[in-house]
């Protein structure tokens, strides 16, 4: 069976449209916005270029729809999991988290953990490799790597309210 081809297409002032013809010849087109949502749209069989459906889901339902179609694992935020015994999970900061507003050092999280913050999702877009005088703030969501274990206590120390 063969590879099925996305199609990608720049959206200025909106975002990036990826478009894919599955085998049973079914139009599915996913415009990832700027701000994390997503629209994911299937167009009629008769017309390819008539869209029969449109469904708009937040950067959240995404992640979870996403996590639903590749379950490479048990728990929903979980990324990937490597041979090596290490996962990385999407952590959110809540807006009445205590960090809201904190800078990620005084988490001291790496020292307590072992795990190490990657990147750091905001809506306004990504930040690779945060310093400790990154600031975190409420609707944030942290890639975070480590064993399963530090993973899970990084998630208790950045749940704090």
């Amino acid at each position: 069976m063969a590879i099925p081809r996305v199609r990608t297409t720049n959206l200025p002032g909106v975002g990036v449209q990826y478009d894919l013809t599955t085998r049973e010849h079914r139009h599915l087109s996913v415009i990832a916005h700027r701000d994390g949502s997503r629209s994911l749209n299937v167009y009629r069989s008769d017309d390819p270029d008539a869209c029969a459906y449109a469904l708009h889901l937040t950067g959240e339902e995404s992640a979870a729809l996403t996590d639903a179609l590749t379950p490479a694992h048990h728990s929903p935020g979980v990324l990937h999991t490597t041979d090596l015994g290490l996962v990385a999970e999407r952590i959110p900061v809540g807006g009445s988290s205590h960090w809201n507003g904190r800078l990620l050092g005084d988490t001291r999280m790496r020292t307590a953990t072992g795990a190490s913050v990657v990147a750091v999702l905001r809506r306004t877009g990504a930040v690779p490799s945060p310093a400790p005088d990154f600031r975190l703030a409420g609707g944030d969501t942290l890639i975070v790597i480590g064993t399963r274990e530090g993973v899970d206590a990084a998630a208790a120390i950045l749940g704090r309210e």
